[in-house]
């Protein structure tokens, strides 16, 4: 019954650890970009667009698709990193909390 205790003290510990985690990645930035910085996007640590800048060059009425590429790149890469940088830290955490790394993937 000690560990069934312990182990419920540290689901616990793990949660509010997580939950900390998570507020944390939301005031975090990450930035991608395209076109060697033309077009970039800031999103948070968890992947959330939060700003869209494009450089008036390459704004052409009559090439969209080139200027919806770019954004396109641009938006996968914040994500990216923003998944990266969540990763790296749930890893600490599990870490902190003794786990060593999870078995399995989290669900955020």
């Amino acid at each position: 019954m000690t560990d069934f205790l312990k182990m419920m003290q540290q689901a616990q510990q793990m949660t509010g650890k997580l939950q900390e985690v998570q507020e944390a990645l939301g005031r975090m930035s990450v930035t991608g970009v395209a076109a060697a910085g033309l077009v970039t996007v800031e999103a948070d640590g968890k992947g959330t667009v939060k700003r869209v800048s494009i450089d008036p060059s390459v704004v052409n009425p009559a090439d969209v698709e080139m200027l919806e590429d770019l954004v396109a790149v641009a938006v996968q890469e914040a994500q990216k990193k923003a998944r990266e940088l969540s990763e790296q830290e749930m890893k600490r955490v599990a870490g902190g909390l003794g786990l060593g790394g999870l078995p399995f993937k989290l669900p955020f």
